[in-house]
């Protein structure tokens, strides 16, 4: 079929039975819930934007599979021109949409599957790689949503898989089959797994032998026996609820994050990428968790061009939008977001091709782009609220500002600016808290630190590539060193 337009992907998520819950009961129909509805709009953004001729060069791309048009976010990067284009592409949807999309864990749980299934046939003589070509070419034809999970609850974190307490706290193989497997346990902090057709399990660690049962990779539909979803709470997410547009900030868009728990779920062998080969589980990480680290230098900085915008509106309203440490302010708002930018960039730009052909980013750059993401949009944040002001967490409810007798005295004292409506500024205010408190900050402000690992683990990365034998030389050898 041809790429899905918005509207004949919300159908096809309608016409799915997934089993989710949300505040103790379960949800009938999730694509109507007004708490979930603004991240199914979010997702819907990638395929609107791909029906754009003006767009097409950024969201789609030529599958290296069928030779057709798909999809960016099911595309296999061929070249450093697909990654530079990726990080592109998810700029251009987080100013689009002020929120999480969801489709990146999917593109590069694709990207670092493809690769690492390639190298364990080569060394198994397993057939993990035609089985994910295969899926990947039903993905891409279909046009599907992916979610890529990788997260386990982990338990104690100072155990392995197999010394746990509870086996089930990461997800592992509790039958092999003549046809398939059978896994049971859950993955955890699932961005857009809500609002996709399939997933794809990954395992979470490096793993020894020990950990056989839990070094499995493999995709099953988001609807299969046996999976149920559990959502996430966020701030303020009951003002969706209220039936005020003005009060959610951003009523259009949004993301949502779910435990997904696998009672028992059955997978086909055609199915599997991994299972068993555990000194693969690493290489599998840490490809996935390079791409995702990429994937931030460009949604991050999208979303932070829309913040650095309502910021610079709010400085308007204000009246103060001339004062010099304003400018400034917002000067370094802009440095800070392009910071990030270039890193996603240069990641890009540095990648090389694998054994399989598919292209990977320079994982150093990647996990110092990530390192970034998880201190600048805390600063970007920061000074929005500066400018802003207090205002940002005090003013009323629309109701107020609607009402027969509060609303004159809101409009009285809330005004600011000559020729800005009080009611404009409310807007511009409470999507600054939208996302730098609000139902957004799991999109910006608080996934930055933790989305694609917390920071420690790119530091860990970083220790690992930076190739401090290499420059202890260098300095060597500039300064005559004789050992």
């Amino acid at each position: 079929m041809a790429l899905m337009t918005g509207e004949q992907y919300i159908e096809s998520i309608r016409k799915m039975h997934m089993q989710v819950y949300m505040f103790g009961k379960k949800v009938e129909s999730p694509v109507d819930d007004p708490i979930l509805r603004p991240s199914l709009n979010s997702v819907r953004m990638t395929y609107d934007l791909a029906q754009k001729p003006e767009y097409q060069d950024l969201m789609t791309a030529t599958s290296n599979l069928t030779g057709k048009r798909v999809n960016r976010f099911t595309n296999i990067h061929q070249s450093t021109e697909d990654l530079v284009k990726k990080v592109k592409m998810q700029r251009l949807l987080g100013q689009q949409t002020a929120a999480c999309f969801q489709r990146c864990v999917g593109m590069d749980a694709f990207n670092a599957v493809y690769s690492t299934t390639y190298e364990i046939d080569q060394k198994y003589g397993t057939t993990y790689h035609e089985n994910f070509k295969k899926f990947a070419a039903y993905v891409q034809e279909n046009d599907l949503t992916v979610d890529g999970a990788m997260t386990d609850p982990k338990g104690d974190r100072s155990r392995a898989p197999h010394a746990q307490e509870d086996p089930d706290l990461f997800l592992r193989v509790v039958e092999r089959r003549p046809d398939g497997i059978v896994v049971r346990g859950a993955k955890a902090h699932q961005t857009g797994a809500l609002n996709s057709h399939e997933i794809i399990i990954m395992p979470t660690i490096s793993m020894g032998p020990e950990d056989k049962d839990y070094a499995v990779s493999f995709a099953v539909p988001m609807d299969a026996e046996g999976i149920f979803m559990i959502i996430g709470r966020q701030s303020c997410d009951t003002r969706k609820l209220e039936g005020s547009e003005l009060d959610v900030g951003n009523a259009e868009f949004g993301g949502v994050e779910a435990l997904v728990v696998f009672e028992d779920v059955f997978v086909p062998n055609d199915r599997i990428f991994l299972c068993g080969e555990t000194e693969f589980a690493g290489m599998m990480v840490e490809r996935f968790a390079g791409y995702h680290r990429q994937s931030y230098g460009g949604c991050k900085v999208g979303v932070g061009d829309v913040l650095i915008g309502a910021a610079a509106v709010a400085a308007d309203y204000n009246g103060c939008a001339k004062a010099s440490h304003i400018k400034d302010k917002l000067i370094e708002m802009t440095h800070l977001n392009e910071t990030l930018y270039c890193c996603g960039i240069a990641c890009s730009a540095e990648g090389h091709p694998t054994a399989s052909g598919n292209y990977l980013i320079d994982l150093l750059l990647a996990n110092v782009c990530k390192q970034n993401v998880t201190r600048f949009p805390y600063e970007i944040a920061r000074l929005a609220e500066d400018i802003a002001g207090g205002v940002v967490v005090t003013a009323p409810a629309e109701a107020d500002l609607k009402d027969p007798k509060l609303g004159p005295y809101v409009e009285k004292y809330f005004k600011a600016a000559p020729g800005v409506s009080v009611e404009n500024r409310f807007r511009i205010l409470r999507l600054i808290e939208n996302l730098t408190l609000g139902t957004a900050a799991v999109g910006y402000r608080t996934e930055s630190l933790h989305g694609a690992g917390s920071p420690q683990a790119q530091r860990i990365m970083i220790a690992r590539q930076g190739n401090l034998p290499m420059k202890k030389e260098l300095a060597k050898k500039i300064a005559h060193v004789k050992e």
